[in-house]
């Protein structure tokens, strides 16, 4: 198939309002609490529920986009969404924001599901691992953008004046940031109007890039080769949530950080610093082996995670924010890893590679269990696993297709002529 930059570009766009979506978790948490009166068991329940639905739709969805095509199953993925943020944007309470996120998770799953495989096609089997990250890096920035999307929302209802031009019966006055849902929900409804109107060229796939039945995906988890792949999605989402996810709390045990203010910075430059490890993934990509790219960025990781956990203050607090610069790039050069090692039934090992998201939902939680054991220090002293993990991918990973580079060539000078005697 011929490059397809539309397509593309509404990629990236999708990718942009999927990480919109899921990293507002974390700084609504702290409300979520203190309104609903939770137990931090109960809370961390809301994170769980979300991730966990990519372990129940992601290969489902798989299947039902062989059967009606990507653009049908990217409006139902949004339409999915779109219903869940109705839910607790009408009916404000913990057991509708566990239904609500469960939903959002659903509808997030059925569109990384088909979006991977179509940016493969769409921009190029040998451009993937450009294209990945390039995707990565409008998933950071989305991820920097929706905390203060929430903030400015926050504040400006606590103003009577903004405040009427809003009905109090979508926004209770006691739950400010239910005005979130409300532009999630209208989000959800103007990517769907979108797609809808975008012309979707005819995908020929081959039995390579299609997703088969079960027996497909019971066949594909019996190669180690998928097994192994989808620890490593495992494992860097998992890697991901668990920063993300107790940074502010560490930085305030630990070094007396405020959470409200300097704990949510480290978290915002987390994500804001994961834009800029992009920018410089794509860069290297052009140059470098996309293994290459994943061990030398994983490592200043495993460095910077050591210097955030066992450093005096200051260091702790900026290196935590690095560990989003270095982490940019972990994902897509799995992933693109991961489709560029089999050469058949790329469909169906999408699925269960995003089924790996799973992690964002079950490492923090090992965290917070081990925390609550032995102290957080410790407990997050589990990503060294992780960590290391996604590190060994770099060395065993043997794609059949590599990243295209850049061929730096060098003039060839004109041979001296031999003079005659």
């Amino acid at each position: 198939m011929k490059r397809n930059y539309y397509i593309v570009g509404l990629i990236l766009l999708i990718f942009f309002v999927i990480s919109f979506l899921t990293n507002i978790i974390g700084p609504l948490i702290p409300d979520i609490i203190r309104e609903f009166k939770l137990s931090l068991t109960l809370v961390a329940v809301l994170p769980f529920s979300f991730f966990i639905a990519y372990g129940v739709m992601s290969i489902p969805s798989g299947m039902l986009a062989e059967k009606y095509r990507e653009k049908k199953i990217m409006m139902a993925g949004f339409a999915v969404a779109f219903l869940g943020a109705l839910l607790l944007a009408f009916f404000p309470n913990y057991l509708t924001a566990v239904l609500s996120l469960f939903l959002i998770g659903c509808g997030m799953a059925m569109l990384q599901v088909v979006i991977n495989p179509l940016l493969r096609i769409a921009g190029g089997e040998e451009h993937y691992a450009f294209n990945s990250v390039l995707a990565q890096l409008v998933f950071g920035l989305a991820s920097f953008v929706s905390p203060l999307t929430y903030s400015y929302l926050v504040l400006r209802l606590k103003h009577s004046g903004s405040r009427a031009s809003l009905p109090a019966a979508l926004v209770p006055e006691q739950h400010p940031w239910i005005s979130l849902y409300w532009l999630f929900a209208l989000t959800s409804l103007l990517m769907i109007l979108i797609i809808a109107g975008s012309k979707f060229p005819r995908v020929e796939r081959s039995s390579a890039e299609k997703a088969g039945p079960w027996q497909t995906h019971i066949r594909l988890l019996k190669n180690p080769v998928v097994i192994l792949f989808f620890i490593g999605i495992f494992c860097y989402v998992g890697t991901e949530q668990g920063v993300a996810n107790w940074i502010s709390q560490f930085l305030s045990v630990y070094h007396g950080y405020d959470p409200q203010t300097t704990g949510a910075k480290a978290v915002a430059y987390f994500w804001g610093l994961m834009t800029a490890g992009g920018v410089a993934g794509l860069l290297l990509l052009k140059i470098m082996d996309s293994r290459h790219v994943l061990i030398i960025f994983t490592c200043l990781a495993l460095i910077c995670l050591s210097i955030a956990l066992f450093g005096p203050a200051r260091q702790s607090l900026a290196a935590f924010s690095l560990m989003g610069f270095f982490a940019a790039v972990m994902y897509p050069v799995i992933f693109s890893l991961a489709l560029n090692s089999l050469q058949e039934h790329h469909g169906s090992f999408s699925g269960i590679l995003v089924t790996g998201i799973t992690g964002g939902a079950l490492v923090p939680l090992i965290i917070g269990w081990l925390g609550d054991l032995l102290g957080l220090r410790w407990g997050m002293l589990f990503l060294y696993l992780t960590l290391g993990y996604i590190l060994s991918v770099g060395w065993w990973a043997r794609p059949v297709i590599t990243n295209k580079k850049i061929r730096l060539i060098r003039k060839k000078m004109p041979e001296k002529p031999v003079s005659g005697t």
